[in-house]
């Protein structure tokens, strides 16, 4: 595979755009630093954002299938020739027993999670429960150090859950949707989002100067505008490209004039 070029305002999250574009994980993926980035004078003037050549390692469906499947990497193993190989120390990743019958989603979702937090080194219990009616998978993950797994504003969090939608929804022809979460994240970080866009709609009325949040998600960018659609003296819009596209919030000047 050529190499492509993926721009963010740091290598780390150039590499994770990468991620995201290939569907895989690091360690499929080999590139190269073109340009480090920088912020520039006062975070902003003279910026440079950092740049990097990824692409994808040889074979790399072959390696993904595995990743999913694992009885077909055990397959291949019994038709290789045997080696000594070295004891590996053991990575045990809980998976609960269900109350309700295992399918062929949760099973799919399950493996592909326990291979990967095996090669992490991670002890994790998986907790998987597909709504068939509403085509929804939700997965919740519990363990130590899950912070590791959630990342800079969920930025890990959401890279994992689309690696695992990639898993369970490989050559099938309904869309299921997948909502991984740990440590109720999800619900924790829509709550501080809340709290933020109305905290910043009181300094812009207060102000009367329009203010810009930090670049996020489309996810997290619908929670701020969700959280102040009904606010009767602000307006909010999104600006920029991706990943820097952000939300501005200013006021609705007519409507404070007129109050």
């Amino acid at each position: 595979m050529e190499y492509k070029e993926f721009s963010a305002k740091t290598v780390e999250e150039a590499v994770t755009k990468a991620l995201l574009e290939f569907g895989t994980t690091s360690e499929h993926v080999e590139y190269e630093v073109v340009e480090k980035g920088s912020a520039g004078l006062l975070g902003f003037i003279g910026s440079r954002p950092a740049v990097i050549r990824a692409r994808v390692k040889e074979n790399i469906e072959e390696l993904m299938e595995e990743e999913i499947f694992p009885e077909k990497k055990e397959e291949k193993k019994a038709k290789e020739p045997q080696k000594t190989e070295k004891t590996e120390p053991s990575v045990s990743v809980q998976v609960p027993a269900e109350t309700e019958a295992s399918s062929p989603v949760t099973e799919t979702a399950k493996k592909f999670l326990s291979e990967m937090f095996r090669a992490m080194g991670m002890e994790v219990t998986v907790t998987c429960h597909y709504d068939e009616g509403e085509n929804v998978l939700d997965i919740d993950l519990a363990g130590k150090d899950m912070g590791i797994l959630i990342g800079k504003r969920g930025q890990t969090l959401d890279s994992l859950q689309y690696l695992v939608s990639l898993a369970v929804n490989k050559k099938r022809e309904n869309y299921i949707r997948v909502k991984l979460d740990t440590e109720n994240y999800r619900e924790r970080r829509k709550e501080t989002l809340e709290t933020l866009a109305k905290n910043i709609a009181s300094k812009v009325k207060r102000t009367k100067r329009p203010v810009s949040l930090e670049p996020m998600n489309p996810y997290e960018r619908r929670v701020i505008h969700a959280a102040l659609q009904n606010d009767k003296y602000v307006l909010t819009r999104s600006e920029g490209e991706e990943p820097y596209r952000h939300v501005v919030i200013f006021l609705k000047r007519e409507r404070y004039h007129k109050s």
